[in-house]
């Protein structure tokens, strides 16, 4: 599945948009549920794993988007770039090796 963030990449000014944000919004809670509906499926504990690999993520992409508003109005912040972006690339390709699609 693609990071939403990866898409706007190219046009970025568009997340400031109410209907995208909404748009994301109602996307991570389709995800969510779908999350919770496959866990009471089957019980695995491989999508509880998936579940706290995917609230990392996300805990990642609101760092970088807090990032970019800071970097947008000027304020000043931590880099937290290099962090987010090193543990994001060792989430997803731990998830590709071991076959987990977020």
């Amino acid at each position: 599945m693609k990071n939403k963030i990866e898409i706007f990449k190219n046009a970025p000014e568009l997340l400031d948009e109410p209907e995208v944000q909404a748009l994301l919004e109602y996307c991570e809670s389709l995800e969510d549920e779908l999350v919770d509906f496959k866990f009471k499926k089957s019980n695995n504990k491989e999508l509880i794993l998936l579940d706290m690999i995917k609230e990392v993520v996300k805990g990642c992409s609101a760092l970088e988007k807090e990032q970019m508003e800071h970097d947008r109005f000027g304020y000043d912040s931590p880099n937290y770039q290099d962090t987010i972006t090193h543990l994001k690339s060792y989430i997803h390709e731990i998830c590709r090796i071991n076959k987990i699609w977020l």
